[in-house]
């Protein structure tokens, strides 16, 4: 690829920042791509290690088609609900567009959403929304999809029920999932960025884990007999969603409870699962489970 900028829209996210870390120790030209009068320490670290910081209004075609001037990729690391993953992430491409960019990578990191039915996943069906739109655009994209990031296990997502000595299992114990770490993800999405021959998805996973493969592994981990916690099959967890959904007020949160749980639904259902994996593309180390939970359960207890 040539010297061309890679422009960042997310770069004060934890993944849009890893990803332009990355970049950056690779001598990248990094620009990222701020709303008007942000400041952070985020931001600030960027500047320090050798990104260009501009500031921008979303809102502004103008504005946006300025700073992508020279520019080789735009990567996506934007997080929200419809006005960012929709609409903001339409005007970006649009400006993409104009300003003659070839490449862009959309804000996709996630199981494989283009099989999911609608009403399935609220934040995930707006990324399909969006893929409709980017499909027609003149561009060349990529989406990197990643799975669930690993790093939920240690508490984040109820999957291991720590205090409990539990594995949260809805449907069958077998049913393989893919996780990959936000760190994983961060530095292959470097290498994407800088590749100008990729394909218009690449599905990674740093491992296959089920609840039965996490069971044995917690076990093995703590010396401690891990059980199975089945509430139900998924047809139970689905009603249970929708009274969630109906009873918890909606204030416009990103993840509400019913949200998470719409993800694990979708990841036990076994419809999103990715049928080959493009991990041999770049040089890679992937992060295991083993040792992300070893790193975890030495550090203070954070018990779900």
């Amino acid at each position: 690829m040539s010297k061309k900028v890679i422009v960042i829209a997310g770069a004060t996210g934890d993944l849009g920042g890893r990803v332009a870390r990355e970049l950056l120790l690779k001598g990248a030209h990094v620009r990222a791509l701020v709303r008007a009068g942000s400041a952070s320490p985020k931001l600030e670290s960027l500047r320090v290690q050798g990104a260009e910081i501009v500031s921008v209004d979303f809102a502004n075609s103008a504005s946006l088609v300025s700073a992508l001037q020279d520019v080789g990729v735009v990567v996506s690391a934007l997080a929200g609900l419809r006005e960012v993953i929709v609409t903001t992430q339409s005007a970006l491409l649009d400006a993409v567009v104009r300003a003659g960019v070839p490449r862009f990578i959309p804000s996709d990191f996630a199981i494989d959403f283009t099989k999911l039915p609608p009403g399935s996943n609220r934040n995930l069906n707006l990324r399909e929304e969006f893929r409709e739109r980017l499909e027609k655009a003149p561009i060349r994209a990529t989406s990197i999809l990643n799975g669930a990031f690993m790093d939920m296990l240690t508490g984040t997502a109820p999957f291991i029920l720590f205090r409990l000595r539990r594995i949260l299992c809805w449907g069958d114990p077998d049913q393989l999932m893919d996780w990959t770490t936000i760190a994983d993800t961060a530095k292959y999405t470097a290498q994407a960025a800088l590749d100008s021959d990729t394909p218009r998805f690449l599905r990674i996973a740093g491992e296959e884990l089920s609840a039965r493969r996490l069971q044995n592994l917690m076990t093995e981990l703590t010396g401690t007999p891990y059980g199975l916690l089945r509430p139900g099959g998924l047809g139970v967890f689905k009603v249970l969603i929708k009274m969630t959904k109906t009873f918890t007020p909606d204030k416009g949160e990103i993840y509400p409870p019913w949200q998470g749980m719409q993800y694990m639904h979708n990841m036990y259902s076994g419809k999103p699962k990715f049928l080959s994996l493009d991990n041999d593309r770049y040089p890679m180390k992937w992060t295991q489970a083993r040792n992300l939970l070893s790193d975890f359960l030495r550090s203070p207890p954070r018990q779900s």
